[in-house]
């Protein structure tokens, strides 16, 4: 066997055999929801029961829908490889060039090409789950707010989305008391209307150096003589002391540093690999080496391996992340309302507070909510 077919074939088992092992997890996981029937000990006060059984069927559809998702994508990713897609999809854009009477010398107007065709067809290939999950799964669970095509509520909608400045009262007193208490630049906090689009309930804070800025959704907040919605304001200084905490240890920073040396330890591998023909011949191109095709191959194929055990340390790095704001939040005296706070929102975001172990190691960048109430509702707070 040649080089080029070792390279190939290896890391074609490589692919199967990831494969095979995120859906041994996703299988484990949808055992824990089809077994919740009883809720845990430490939220039997808190959580209602028919809330716990809800979020365990809102997750297992999804996580059914997932699975079903990754079969597909699987079985197309190893059609493509083996019939020879790639290389065909570049020789078509190669002809298709020609046709405007452009030369092979045109090699950035033909990579232009194949990215457009790539992702023209990937989006079509991906639009039927999009939608089934917005207006089928979140439909069926009282989420969907869209009178629009699917991709309106990732990438249309918050370039229109409203932001208005808190108004002068209680909250946006007690948030600048609580920001000017940790030095932090605050110098606007805005509301945006994210209910319009969805009903789950965030908050994050952006911004450069000393121009910070909060941003609450509408849906965090309760309206007045409605409090089954949203967060008192204790719980929302809570939910912004845990936002504080990753500023507070840079966390954001770190991320942004190790990310960074991943990136730049991923261009100098495939600056070494664009040199390898044999890499390029075991994807079907034989007597040619486009820029764009090694870095298809290199970042997609070649560095799977890597690229697996860089994501695993990446969650594992995230987690702890999330235990030192939830600690930190707590040090500041707001864990018993972040512990309310965060069982408020996983009721409103059907969250599900269990997860396989093993699961949970290899995908949640947060502990789950029964390993947070364990960890904020331990020693007594400072």
């Amino acid at each position: 066997m040649e080089l080029s077919d070792q390279i190939f074939y290896s890391l074609f088992l490589f692919i199967w055999l990831l494969y095979l092992w995120e859906e041994y997890l996703a299988y484990k996981q949808r055992c824990v929801y089809r077994a919740a029937h009883d809720v845990p000990e430490e939220l039997q006060a808190v959580l209602p029961k028919k809330t716990y059984i809800k979020a365990s069927v809102y997750q297992l559809e999804h996580a059914r829908l997932d699975s079903l998702h990754a079969l597909f994508t699987q079985l197309e990713s190893t059609a493509i490889l083996l019939l020879g897609g790639i290389p065909y999809l570049w020789d078509f854009s190669g002809r298709l060039l020609s046709s405007f009477e452009y030369g092979p010398e045109f090699e950035i107007s033909q990579s232009a090409i194949f990215l457009l065709l790539a992702s023209l067809y990937s989006w079509l290939v991906g639009l039927p789950w999009s939608v089934y999950s917005t207006f089928v799964v979140e439909e069926r669970h009282g989420f969907n707010k869209q009178v629009l095509v699917t991709i309106y509520a990732d990438y249309i909608a918050p370039l229109f989305d409203k932001f208005t400045p808190l108004p002068e009262g209680p909250l946006r007193e007690a948030i600048e008391s609580l920001a000017k208490r940790l030095s932090f630049p605050l110098t606007k906090i805005y509301v945006v209307e994210g209910s319009r689009r969805s009903a789950h309930s965030n908050a994050y804070f952006y911004g450069f150096y000393k121009n910070k800025r909060i941003v609450l959704f509408d849906t965090l907040l309760q309206q007045e003589g409605d409090t089954e919605k949203g967060c008192t304001q204790d719980e929302i200084l809570a939910v912004l002391c845990h936002e504080l905490g990753h500023w507070n240890y840079q966390h954001t920073l770190k991320h942004i540093v190790f990310s960074q040396m991943n990136l730049f330890f991923c261009f100098l591998l495939f600056q070494t690999l664009m040199g390898w023909p044999e890499l390029f011949s075991a994807f079907g191109f034989h007597s040619e080496y486009p820029i764009l095709i090694g870095m298809l191959l290199t970042f997609q194929f070649a560095l799977a391996p890597y690229n697996t055990m860089v994501g695993f340390a990446a969650v594992a790095i995230s987690r702890r992340f999330e235990r030192q704001a939830d600690q930190f939040a707590r040090g500041m005296g707001h864990g018993k309302h972040l512990l309310a706070a965060l069982l408020r929102l996983n009721a409103t975001n059907l969250g599900f507070p269990e997860a396989d172990p093993l699961y949970s190691i290899w995908h949640h960048t947060h502990p789950t909510l029964l390993e947070r109430i364990r960890a904020l509702g331990g020693k007594k707070e400072d």
